[in-house]
């Protein structure tokens, strides 16, 4: 029965009132900050209107405008117009603001075993600042290197106005361009104008190879900026996330957002190539030598790349939340005048900018409201600092215990003279020790066998209900825990419990942190960081529970106080009978038997008894005495709980709420922020080919690390809380296992590729996705229905885990719209080429040219060692065919049906030939542009969505031979 004396006894209604309310009221607040994105404020900053940026996201995103669309150009001339509506409503001078229409900037360069030509139509926008005195940019040259003054290097801000052919791109990346367009209203006001130049990017073609980025390296302005900020999204709304950042010092002007959010967990898993897609933050960072952060949208990812990236899917809010965040970091990079990101000033001869280097950075947001930044350098010093410092204060707790002679860990017994002339006195300080680990073990394994009967029976069920995955995880991690430990507690209770508990929990995120400090010492990972703060919560709970100690009477005193009782009990018997054949000396020889010495009548539940009291329930009643024969008080050893050791009376029974409250919010929150963030980013992966079982053991080590902090106070809970986490366990658990895994809210990513011959006009149409899903997809469609299915592995290396299944499509189906307004073309009229031989007899050049398209590509069957196309410019920083040659050549021109010129050249014998195929493609799905995508599309079963899978909806080839 609990007491109610002391509201904060370590009983179990203060316990579980106190644990529950905690875990409830953090779980909501983390729920609710991630769910809900903050409302936009009624007054914005001088020069914003939400009003405006709406109108312009809606119309930049009411057709699919990938690059090779006829929408793109409509929304590149909008953009345009904007721009200059926008500094014209100014009244700026052009030496203030300058508007660069970039049709001129071109390149070449080698990605892997693929090479890319492509002409760039960026849009760019330089805001000089107030400090800066120095043209924007020479001529153009190449190589291209900076005559600027290395401390006038300005911000870029980019977002790429280009979506897919699948998707509207309404926040991949419709938000960061109307973002971008709000920042030049902003820093052109008079009271925001920026000390650093600004460099406004809208680059067009980030979503084929970051085709854009590239060619924004070929403009002069590229060698400006030292610092930039990229906008950008693989959702469809919510928050804008810090995906990733360069170093502490640029991550320290994020802190200036309203609403941060985000962790450094997202950038190491880019760093380690956990996440396959990239941005443009690549381009600028890795090839262009800047230092700079990326922010974009992170879920739900089912949508994204899909007609649902929509104006209708996410919201103003969403739009004030990016903005916002990229106003207050812009201002921050564009007001620092200092030079810690101008390098040493000298022209590097890579062509790279010197924007210097800044130190690794660790960062959290708390709650979408404070964002903690600091150097990886300081978390590798706190973690070697905890590492040293923790054991020695403990061992020398342990000591100063030892020296009061009140250690009672480990302590069996002990003997009231010496072991020759008594018997020993039970302590049981030993009781407790071993429960947690096994505990632990047989928990964690529990949870682990849950993960894998998932993964066995209905694997992609996390697509759909990763909270339901959670509450499983979460209730049978706590109900089976609570069982074990509230079982051993009621049949030999221990005072030490808690304490042994936490001392296992000590050593556990000891070693946690010993990896977590090599990894960060050599590999530089920062995510971490919780466990950081995980192993401090633990040590300093662990170290009241040792303060804990020193109120306990001494070993010696306890000890001893059973001897006294001999005495007095001897007195009384001699004053009440003869003294005949009694010596003063004699012991007592009807001792009772100890409670710890059971029988076969012993209950084995023992309620309240003293399992540890040497002499059964008589009271104390002798006195210590001293030297002088004086009768001192009898030793007070108060009131312990009920069955635990005698001796634990004297401990204080409110140190576990400080214990509580030190080690349970604290990793909640970092741990629940990290679980958060973790599920958002990885729970409809499986449709791109991502391992299910990675998510799951994830979600097991995350439910761990969630629950674990409990294991000191759980065995004070009683049976009904636990009994209704196991049901919900139970329940959760048969819905995950028989639950269809896709809904209308949460469908089905499948990949869309249409191929034709345009030489025998074989018309294969695909779908890629999860086997035995996409082949039930495929039976909904009318033109596979009775068509035999060819099911293989993906061309595409990047969805390897998936299956393609491919059918013969419908002759009307074959024609995409390959001329404006009619689709009667035939298929050998979709492209032409000719070859003419070079001087040498391995050298060629080959003409291509697409109708109504400005994408094609020539795939060779053998590698090229090297070649050129008409028109492109050489640039030092960029390898055209790699290091091994090159397999694919992919094309892009700025005009429509325009023709390449490709000199190639390969290696082999003289008479060697080259033979392949050349590919031309469409992707402009808007107004019934490609019959069979429409199809798809209208006959796709409520739980599924399709998407692009390459960088054309429709592929047309010919093969050639030279």
């Amino acid at each position: 029965m609990a007491r109610f004396s002391n509201p904060f006894a370590f009983t179990p209604l203060p316990v579980i009132i106190v644990t529950t309310a905690t875990y409830i009221a953090l779980f909501a607040a983390l729920l609710t900050v991630h769910f809900n994105v903050p409302s936009y404020p009624s007054r914005t900053p001088a020069g914003t209107n939400l009003t405006q940026a709406w109108y312009d996201l809606e119309h930049i995103t009411r057709h699919f405008h990938p690059f090779n669309s006829h929408a793109n150009d409509h929304v590149r001339s909008y953009l345009l117009s904007r721009v200059r509506d926008i500094v014209a409503s100014k009244d700026i001078g052009s030496d203030r603001v300058q508007i660069i229409d970039d049709t001129i900037s071109n390149v070449t360069f080698s990605n892997g075993n693929t090479s890319v030509y492509f002409e760039g139509t960026n849009i760019i926008v330089a805001i000089r600042g107030s400090e800066d005195k120095e043209s924007f940019y020479p001529s153009f040259q190449t190589p291209l290197t900076s005559t600027r003054a290395s401390k006038n290097g300005g911000v870029l801000v980019n977002a790429h106005y280009d979506s897919v052919s699948s998707g509207y791109g309404a926040t991949d990346d419709g938000v960061g361009v109307v973002s971008v367009l709000q920042l030049l209203s902003y820093f052109t006001e008079p009271k925001n104008w920026p000390k650093r130049t600004v460099v406004l990017l809208l680059n067009n073609g980030e979503e084929d190879y970051l085709n854009g980025a590239k060619a924004f390296m070929r403009h002069p302005i590229s060698q400006l900026p030292h610092t930039f900020l990229n906008l950008e999204g693989a959702g469809a709304g919510g928050r804008a996330t810090l995906f990733r950042s360069t170093d502490v010092e640029v991550t320290a002007f994020y802190k200036a957002a309203s609403h941060p959010f985000g962790t450094v967990l997202s950038g190491d898993g880019f760093k380690r190539g956990l996440i396959r897609s990239q941005t443009d933050y690549v381009v600028f960072n890795g090839e262009l030598g800047l230092r700079g952060l990326d922010v974009a949208f992170l879920e739900p990812r089912a949508r994204y790349h899909t007609i649902e990236d929509s104006t209708r899917e996410t919201s103003i809010n969403s739009l004030w939340h990016m903005l916002s965040a990229a106003i207050a970091t812009t201002s921050g990079l564009a007001s620092d005048t200092s030079n810690k990101f101008s390098g040493n000033g000298k022209v590097r001869t890579d062509g790279k900018v010197d924007a210097g280097t800044g130190a690794d950075a660790v960062w959290f947001d708390m709650f979408g409201k404070a964002f903690v930044v600091f150097r990886l350098y300081t978390m590798f010093a706190l973690c070697v600092t905890l590492l040293v410092v923790a054991p020695v204060a403990l061992i020398g707790l342990a000591i100063a215990l030892s020296k009061a002679d009140k250690y009672y860990l480990f302590a069996r017994k002990q003997y009231i003279h010496s072991s020759d002339d008594d018997q020993p006195i039970q302590l049981n300080g030993w009781r407790g020790f071993t429960r947690f680990p096994i505990a632990f073990v047989v928990v964690t394994a529990i949870v682990i066998a849950l993960a894998f009967l998932i993964e066995r029976v209905n694997p992609d069920i996390v697509y759909s209900s990763p909270y339901a995955v959670w509450s499983m995880m979460l209730s049978a991690w706590f109900f089976f825990a609570w069982f074990f430990l509230r079982g051993a507690s009621a049949m030999r209770p221990s005072a030490l419990q808690r304490m042994y508990t936490l001392m296992w929990l000590f050593i556990g995120s000891f070693a946690l942190l010993v990896v977590v400090t090599v990894l960060a010492r050599n590999y530089e990972i920062a995510g971490g960081y919780f466990i950081m703060f995980y192993f401090a919560a633990v040590f300093f709970a662990l170290l009241i529970s040792y303060i804990e100690l020193f109120f306990l009477p001494k070993k010696s005193a306890y000890v001893g106080r059973f001897d006294e009782d001999d005495g007095a009990r001897r007195n009384s018997e001699t004053a009440s009978r003869p003294l005949t054949g009694t010596t003063s000396g004699a012991r007592s020889d009807d001792r009772p038997l100890l409670d710890d010495d059971a029988t076969e009548t012993t209950s084995l539940l023992r309620g309240d008894r003293r399992s540890y009291a040497r002499y059964g329930s008589r009271r104390q009643s002798a006195s210590e005495g001293t030297e002088g024969g004086e009768r001192l008080r009898p030793l007070n050893l108060g009131q312990a709980y009920a069955g635990e050791q005698d001796w634990s009376g004297k401990m204080p029974n409110w140190l576990w709420v400080p214990q509580f409250l030190l080690l349970v919010p604290i990793i909640l929150i970092l741990v629940g922020q990290m679980a958060l963030l973790l599920t958002s980013a990885l729970y409809q992966t499986p449709a791109d080919g991502s391992s299910t079982l990675f998510i799951y053991l994830a979600f097991a080590a995350l439910t761990t690390l969630l629950v674990a902090p409990t294991g000191p106070f759980i065995h004070r809970f009683t049976y009904h809380i636990p009994t209704f986490l196991f049901f919900i366990c139970v329940g959760t658990a048969i819905y995950n296992l028989v639950a269809f895994p896709f809904s209308r809210d949460h469908k089905l990513k499948v990949y869309f590729l249409q191929q034709v011959d345009c030489e025998s006009g074989a018309n294969a149409v695909s779908l890629t996705g999860l086997d035995g899903y996409v082949q039930k997809i495929i039976r909904e469609i009318p033109s596979a229905q009775g068509k035999n299915l060819n099911c293989t592995t993906p061309d595409i290396a990047t969805r390897k885990e998936l299956t393609k299944c491919s059918w013969d499509g419908l002759p009307a189906q074959v024609v995409p719209r390959v001329a404006p307004f009619s689709n009667r073309t035939k298929p050998d009229a979709w492209l032409d080429y000719s070859i003419s031989k070079g001087k040498k007899a391995n050298e060629a050049t080959i003409r291509v040219v697409g109708r109504n398209t400005r994408a094609c590509r020539v795939v060779f069957d053998t590698p090229i060692s090297d070649l050129a196309v008409a028109g492109a410019v050489s640039d030092p920083r960029f390898n055209a065919t790699g290091n091994n040659g090159s397999r694919e050549l992919r094309l892009w021109h700025r005009e429509w049906s325009q023709p390449w010129n490709v000199s190639v050249a390969w290696d082999g014998a003289a008479n060697s030939t080259l033979s392949g195929r050349i590919v031309c493609l469409w992707s402009d799905a808007n107004a019934g542009g490609v019959p069979a995508f429409d199809e798809v599309q209208h006959y796709l079963p409520v739980w599924a969505i399709a998407t692009k899978i390459s960088d054309g909806l429709v592929e047309g080839s010919k093969s050639f031979k030279v």
